[in-house]
């Protein structure tokens, strides 16, 4: 009789209880449930700081294209700045004309005679950086009488930035040194572009300065020089010079 309750006492203690199960299986399950979720908080940590890598790359080849555009403005550009409040959002837009740009669009070569910098409101607040590009000028030239078509419009459109909340332009004139936040000084550009822009909901205000080096407008250098008077040789024969006394 003893040796057949030890045996039975025995056997009980070699499985598990119900109640042990449980416990075992709720630590499994908390174990489980934190492993998911440090892999979950990684991932998106991971996601987040690959998305704000990409950002900033965007912006880095944003803020070097227009560098690149405005350092090599021939002389004869005509420079257009306009702005205005709409909702207390700043909204501009800058035109580069008699700078012709070659490119395939759709499968065509295509010309572009007038380039604009534009910013967009969008429903959802935020602000789209568009450059478009139109085919004919678009603004009005005083040197030649040009009168543009108020209704042109782009032949494309390309989406630079997208949620941007602030964006505001002022350009430095060379004679006064004062900053304007419009631009409409045929025959001349300004000496400096200020850009100040903040991406995101917090995104940090960021400044930027672009030199335009000043140039000789090329065609008022040809037509300078064909209304001054060639002076020829033959017409300006230099002084005699007297014979020698005997």
């Amino acid at each position: 009789m003893i040796s057949t309750a030890a045996t039975a006492a025995h056997h009980r203690h070699q499985g598990f209880t119900l109640l042990e199960l449980v416990i075992a299986m709720g630590l499994l399950a908390i174990l489980i449930g934190m492993v998911f979720t440090t892999a979950r908080s990684s991932l998106a940590l991971g996601n987040t700081i690959a998305e704000s890598q990409d950002k900033e790359m965007l912006n880095q080849a944003f803020v070097e294209l227009l560098n690149q555009r405005f350092s090599s403005l021939p002389g004869n550009t005509r420079f257009d700045l306009t702005s205005t409040d709409a909702d207390g959002r700043y909204l501009s837009d800058l035109t580069l004309q008699n700078v012709p740009l070659s490119f395939t669009w759709g499968g065509q070569a295509r010309i572009a005679k007038a380039v604009q910098l534009s910013t967009v409101k969008r429903r959802s607040g935020y602000l789209d950086i568009v450059l478009r590009y139109y085919q004919h000028e678009v603004l009005q030239d005083s040197a030649t009488n040009f009168k543009p078509d108020a209704d042109a419009k782009p032949f494309a459109e390309i989406i630079l930035l997208t949620d941007v909340n602030y964006f505001e332009w002022r350009a430095l004139d060379g004679r006064s040194m004062e900053w304007q936040y419009d631009w409409q000084i045929q025959g001349r550009l300004p000496l400096q572009l200020e850009l100040v822009i903040a991406i995101g909901d917090k995104g940090e205000e960021i400044r930027h300065v672009f030199w335009i080096p000043p140039k000789q407008n090329p065609e008022l250098f040809i037509r300078n020089m064909a209304q001054s008077p060639a002076t020829s040789p033959l017409e300006n024969p230099p002084p005699a010079i007297p014979p020698p006394t005997p």
